[in-house]
């Protein structure tokens, strides 16, 4: 071995030696510093909220806002005309573009009731980042039901489409009303699913199996409402750009439970078994499943619990 040979096996050694040490390096979440160290390429994030109703998705908007200007980034709503989900071709084309080409307002979050949108579908290279809530469906339908009848603490003086209608979930169901119809369940897989016209046929299969697909590769990451907490510690760990101080925000209490709906009757448990019966439910039910597997094994790689807090983990392997 000649002198140079020696002088690259040293270095490799060290180098693999302080590796070693770095491997399984944990950290608490107040550690990263995103604000501190960006780079041009830092401002050219797009992050796309296509918010589920009913999901809580109030609260992280909340979030969002709150957050925007220490992390010097803009948060813009989606105002959907006639509160439709879906676009026509010809807008979603005008929205690809207008979002991807406004500079002076990237980085950007936007946040919206609106489905999937495939952006490489329309000739786009750097996609946006996709994120996204689900709820167990019979707890979103009940929550709707009632929100449309009696609003919620959020905007209490607002009147509903359904206010003065004091008619159960109970009641509905008993009496097959079109309120608690089970197609109404569903609204998350086609909110997955996206544009295709089979998306919004309540309890085709190729939807739901489309929902699964664009929810592993098109999304960073799904939360759960029941899990709120967890997922925005999730988001300050992925992406601290937008989202550093997003846990201890939301663990102040502020925006942890920012609108509850008012006057929701726990509903009989023959009123849900009935629902659950419906071809509907149990599809809706089963993304929700695959949802919360595909959420809890992201969290479980992302995080330690360590004395109650979370600790984050951090893998450092570099080629050498």
């Amino acid at each position: 071995m000649n002198l140079l040979e020696d002088t690259q096996y040293i270095l490799d050694s060290l180098i693999n030696h302080k590796l070693d040490k770095l491997d399984n390096v944990q950290r608490h979440l107040s550690s990263t510093s995103a604000v501190d160290q960006l780079t041009p390429a830092d401002d050219d994030f797009l992050v796309i909220y296509n918010r589920v109703p009913k999901t809580g998705s109030t609260s992280l908007a909340g979030i969002a806002y709150d957050l925007c200007s220490p992390n010097k980034f803009n948060v813009l709503h989606l105002n959907i005309s006639r509160n439709s989900h879906t676009l026509s071709l010809s807008d979603q084309m005008r929205f690809v573009y207008n979002i991807t080409t406004w500079n002076e307002k990237k980085p950007a979050l936007y946040h919206g009731h609106l489905a999937y949108v495939d952006f490489a579908k329309f000739g786009v290279l750097k996609k946006p980042i996709f994120i996204n809530v689900i709820r167990k469906p019979l707890d979103r339908l009940i929550s709707y039901y009632y929100f449309v009848r009696n609003g919620d603490d959020f905007r209490p003086y607002l009147k509903r489409k359904k206010a003065g209608n004091k008619q159960t979930f109970d009641e509905c169901v008993e009496e097959n009303g079109e309120d608690c119809d089970p197609n109404n369940l569903w609204m998350q897989i086609p909110f997955f699913c996206g544009h295709a016209a089979e998306c919004w046929v309540p309890g085709y299969r190729w939807a739901l199996e489309q929902a699964k697909y664009n929810l592993v590769n098109n999304y960073l990451v799904v939360g759960v409402t029941e899990e709120l907490g967890d997922f925005v510690a999730i988001l300050e760990a992925t992406l601290p750009r937008f989202f550093k101080g997003a846990v201890d925000l939301y663990n102040s209490g502020h925006k942890s439970h920012l609108r509850k709906t008012s006057n929701k009757i726990p509903p009989k448990e023959s009123s849900l078994l009935k629902i659950q019966q419906s071809k509907v439910w149990k599809m809706e039910q089963e993304f929700y499943d695959f949802a919360v597997e595909q959420f809890h094994f992201i969290k479980q790689l992302t995080f330690d619990l360590v004395d109650g807090e979370y600790i984050e983990k951090v893998f450092s392997h570099y080629p050498v």
